[in-house]
């Protein structure tokens, strides 16, 4: 598969002040296909309970961000879980290690604004900041 697998942090953003994105970002978001995973909907989902974020309505605020950015979702399975096994222990965000893991197995460009997620130096995984 190819495309563009969206870090929370840049659904977050896009979905909220597109223009703090790198102008990289913006133009990868555009060409697609770019991918929501389902750990990025469980990552935001707890953040919202607890308070972290304002969503108003995540069932609203989900579907009006899917339909805006033109994502599709791509859902977690066990072989990405595996492959999280795989990487090094640079990040201890699970979500954030999730989403690598996935880029990999599914051969996407992870995009991104975590300073960390470079660091995982692997020729399958590539990175747009």
């Amino acid at each position: 598969m190819n495309g563009y697998l969206l870090d929370t942090s840049v659904v977050l953003i896009a979905s909220t002040v597109p223009e703090k994105l790198s102008p990289r970002i913006r133009r990868a978001v555009d060409a697609g296909p770019a991918l929501l995973s389902t750990v990025s909907y469980r990552e935001v989902t707890i953040k919202a309970m607890k308070g972290g974020l304002d969503l108003g309505n995540p069932r609203v605020w989900w579907a009006e961000t899917l339909e805006a950015l033109g994502l599709q979702p791509l859902m977690l399975n066990p072989r990405h879980i595996a492959a999280v096994c795989d990487l090094p222990p640079i990040h201890q965000d699970p979500f954030d290690r999730a989403l690598i893991a996935q880029a990999i197995e599914e051969d996407l460009t992870l995009l991104t604004t975590d300073r960390l997620i470079p660091r995982y130096a692997s020729p399958r995984l590539r990175v747009i900041q």
